[in-house]
């Protein structure tokens, strides 16, 4: 660990006082779908020395259990309640503030899941002439981003929807290589309708403020600082500088879709963003725990 943060340009790391882990998913624990080397043994001490844990992930594709069950099948023993999402975070936000008002998703079947109990319009009540939300949420829709759902997307916005970003991502690495993320949807709409969407996913604080919050036992809250708290992310923006401005402490791996060239831009950009640690995956920073 020491080299990869000495060729980083950081200093050793400093983990003294961490007593509790976030981790995102997609290159720090998975990457192109595949776990990474050292991930799911670094899972396997965290849960044998009860060191309390958390995916959080800007991932909204699937619903929680379904993801859990994609992680154990790739040697990933994660519970669906350690998983804190883009998607179950906009499920959250929607049952609190348009609890029984129509809403309309536009991500995968499996995701629609997570809206259980709520009202969703379906594509051909959100294609009607008449048609009304008190809210439009975007996440990962894939194939399903045809033209005619982001139209009726467009048209309820116009009309008064709130306009709801799981997540802002541009893209990211899938088996298939890199692939445009929902992210660039979102701008889209933002352009066509002329409204800002209302982002729930990394980095804005609310959902590392729900992440920290389950730690600690059911409406207790946690019993620790947030500086004993650490997140772990391969993207310098929605992972560390989220993070950061959330009080928690951050780790920068080199496991992921960035690397030593993005920190040093960022070292020239944004020199308050910077990560605390920087380590070549987590399986260095799970060892390097006291």
């Amino acid at each position: 660990m020491t080299t990869a943060a000495a060729d980083a340009g950081m200093p050793d790391p400093d983990l003294t006082g961490v007593r509790a882990l976030l981790l995102d998913l997609d290159g720090v624990l998975v990457l192109k779908g595949e776990p990474l080397p050292g991930a799911a043994e670094a899972v396997r001490v965290l849960l044998r020395r009860g060191i309390p844990f958390r995916v959080l992930t800007n991932s909204s594709l699937w619903a929680r259990d379904t993801l859990a069950g994609r992680l154990a099948a790739a040697g990933l023993p994660i519970e669906p309640g350690s998983l804190v999402t883009a998607l179950s975070a906009s499920a959250d936000l929607a049952a609190r503030r348009w609890s029984g008002r129509p809403v309309y998703v536009l991500s995968s079947r499996d995701a629609l899941r997570e809206f259980e109990g709520q009202r969703l319009l379906d594509d051909e009540a959100a294609l009607a002439d008449a048609a009304s939300a008190a809210a439009v949420i975007v996440g990962d829709a894939g194939p399903a981003f045809t033209w005619p759902r982001l139209n009726a997307a467009f048209r309820l916005v116009l009309g008064g929807a709130r306009l709801v970003a799981m997540h802002r991502n541009r893209w990211w690495l899938t088996p298939d290589g890199v692939t445009i993320d929902s992210g660039a949807f979102v701008r889209a709409l933002e352009f066509a309708t002329g409204r800002r969407a209302l982002l729930v996913g990394k980095p804005a604080p609310g959902i590392f403020d729900a992440a920290y919050a389950s730690l600690g036992r059911p409406g207790a809250g946690p019993d620790l600082p947030r500086q004993a708290v650490l997140m772990v992310g391969d993207d310098l923006r929605s992972d560390v500088a989220g993070a950061r401005r959330s009080g928690l402490r951050a780790a920068f791996v080199l496991s992921g879709k960035q690397g030593p060239a993005d920190l040093a831009a960022a070292r020239r950009r944004h020199p308050a963003d910077l990560p605390d640690v920087v380590a070549p995956s987590l399986f260095d920073l799970v060892r390097a725990l006291d």
